[in-house]
């Protein structure tokens, strides 16, 4: 079984996490600074909360430019909500906030007049495009639920990247996959058998 990195960097509670992971059989293990960061070879970057308060931690401690040389690296790397928002180029919320500039595209706010927000609770998470492109959602059949807690979504330059979409007044995508590296807006750690199954594929998938 595999040893994980946990990014801890002091936004939101990485706890569920480190559960699923060690239900999973494998072996969870805190990240807090860029030097345990570099000996990580798969990194969960979870997260909740705002986008400006989280770059700015990551900034100040030196993660964002770790986070970066991961990704460049071709490291395995799982972003959940904050951690797959962080990926994008810029986000509306707070104001504007830049993030990481991994994906191109931006982090939005979803319409109030369309629909709740924000999106608390269960929803259909459907593939998207051809089978063959599945990859990490190959485990199991669809359309599957999972659990959502988000006022603003993704939208990615380049829809060749968008793994699978969700309906919440408007059409999301609600996972993306490039290379090593897998992007969900829901919480797969609270979403039930099948939310483990996708974290224990992606780390059996890359696992060394």
């Amino acid at each position: 079984m595999a040893t994980v990195g946990v990014l801890d960097y002091g936004i939101g509670n990485i706890g569920s996490v480190m559960n699923a992971i060690s239900h999973l059989g494998h072996t969870p293990q805190r990240v807090r600074t860029p030097q345990e960061l570099e000996t990580t070879w798969a990194l969960v970057v979870p997260g909740q909360g705002a986008m400006g308060c989280a770059m700015a931690a990551l900034t100040a401690t030196g993660l964002a430019t770790g986070i970066r040389q991961h990704l460049h690296q071709q490291k395995p790397y799982l972003g959940i909500c904050l951690g797959y928002q962080l990926l994008l180029d810029t986000s509306q919320e707070d104001g504007g906030t830049p993030g990481l500039g991994v994906v191109a595209g931006e982090v939005v706010p979803f319409d109030r007049a369309l629909d709740k927000v924000p999106q608390m609770g269960w929803n259909h998470v459907m593939p998207h495009g051809h089978p063959d492109t599945w990859g990490y959602l190959t485990h199991s059949p669809y359309p599957a639920d999972a659990y959502f807690a988000h006022s603003y979504y993704v939208v990615p330059h380049r829809p060749e990247l968008v793994l699978a979409t969700t309906t919440h007044g408007v059409s999301f995508a609600s996972a993306i996959a490039v290379d090593r590296m897998l992007g969900c807006q829901f919480h797969p750690e609270k979403s039930g058998p099948w939310g483990l199954a996708l974290i224990d594929h992606w780390i059996r998938c890359h696992e060394t």
